[in-house]
């Protein structure tokens, strides 16, 4: 099962989890090899994902948010093998709040229709930042 998008029931959960302070979106993303655009236009996926991070840098920016993470998989050690990311990255929001009107902002929207013609397969978790421990389990 392929996954490019979160149903209302997931973002009613998001929004009931209201506690305070930031939070951090986990994103991994298969891009497809040509967009799939609802009016016909021709692109690749990288140039489609690459319109939709133009259109939505200036909202995220905007709103209060940044990209703190970013990095190339190169192998998956443990997991599905056949699990292969383009593009993986840590997106911060000063609250849940933010990523909510992210998501209702007019030119984010005007962005989605990047998104949803280059993406073929994602995953967004969201995370509380945590300080770094002394190790892993702390």
């Amino acid at each position: 099962m392929e996954y490019t998008g979160f149903s209302r029931d997931d973002f009613d959960r998001f929004r009931a989890n209201d506690r305070s302070g930031p939070i951090h979106m986990l994103n991994l993303v298969k891009l497809r090899d040509v967009a799939v655009y609802p009016d016909g236009r021709k692109a690749t996926g990288a140039e489609a994902y690459a319109a939709y991070g133009t259109g939505s840098q200036p909202v995220l920016e905007r709103l209060g948010g940044r990209v703190v993470w970013r990095g190339d998989m190169e192998q998956m050690l443990i997991g599905p093998q056949d699990e292969i990311w383009d593009l993986c990255f840590i997106a911060e929001y000063p609250g849940p709040h933010v990523f909510a009107d992210m998501i209702k902002d007019a030119q984010y929207r005007e962005a989605m229709v990047h998104r949803q013609a280059a993406v073929q397969d994602s995953r967004l978790i969201r995370m509380a930042p945590l300080p770094s421990g002394a190790n892993f389990g702390s």
